[in-house]
């Protein structure tokens, strides 16, 4: 019954949410400690301090060993939170850990035009993470995490899966185009000038106006 996914969840992709972990490392999250000790009856509010706990993301390492990242994230697909619940996860901005499970989750069991909506915001969180694989340890910021599920087809050690193109989906009118920053920016400077530029003129209209009377 500990591995089973929860009665009544909706299918991902056409199969149980759990596989979309593939088999070998999906057993091997069974066999952990980690997974019999901590993951046991775990909820979607208890699971949230779990994840805060988490001090590094990642899928496996050693001799394939999963993260406890890696663990929260099948138990996450075990019990299927409902949407608005995983928003809030992302929301908690003082919990990045929770935040990047969050967004794994997300990027792998939610609608294309979700995805977007709700991941590309997070480009802009610039915090460090600390990555676990078989090579060791590194530092990888949120944005460059979001940015590969976004982009890569294997995140964490697990194949992702498809997503539709943001092109497309903005050419079907599904997505509205991505704002740039760096054009918001350069509009935001356009507009200044062009305030400038009319209270200058103003002035100056004012002058003459002076010196005519």
């Amino acid at each position: 019954m500990a591995n089973t996914t929860v009665s009544g969840a909706t299918a991902i992709h056409g199969q149980n949410p759990q596989f979309l972990v593939e088999t070998v490392i999906r057993n091997r999250i069974y066999e952990s400690t980690y997974w019999k000790e901590h993951c046991f009856a775990l909820t979607a509010e208890s699971i949230i301090d779990k994840a805060i706990e988490v001090r590094f993301i990642g899928g496996v390492y050693g001799n394939q060993k999963p993260t406890e990242f890696l663990c929260l994230l099948l138990k996450l697909l075990q019990i299927q939170p409902e949407k608005e619940i995983l928003v809030e996860y992302l929301r908690a901005d003082e919990f990045k850990y929770l935040r990047a499970l969050a967004a794994l989750y997300i990027r792998m069991t939610f609608r294309a035009v979700d995805v977007y909506e709700l991941l590309e915001p997070l480009l802009k969180d610039y915090r460090k993470l600390r990555l676990r694989n078989m090579s060791g340890y590194s530092l990888v910021f949120m944005d460059e995490f979001v940015y590969s599920l976004l982009t890569e087809e294997r995140v964490c050690d697990i194949i992702m899966p498809r997503l539709a193109k943001r092109q497309v989906l903005e050419e079907n009118g599904e997505l509205g185009p991505r704002k740039s920053r760096l054009l918001a920016a350069m509009q935001g400077d356009s507009d200044q000038e062009d305030k400038d530029s009319s209270k200058s003129r103003s002035t100056n209209t004012m002058d003459v106006d002076v010196k005519e009377s």
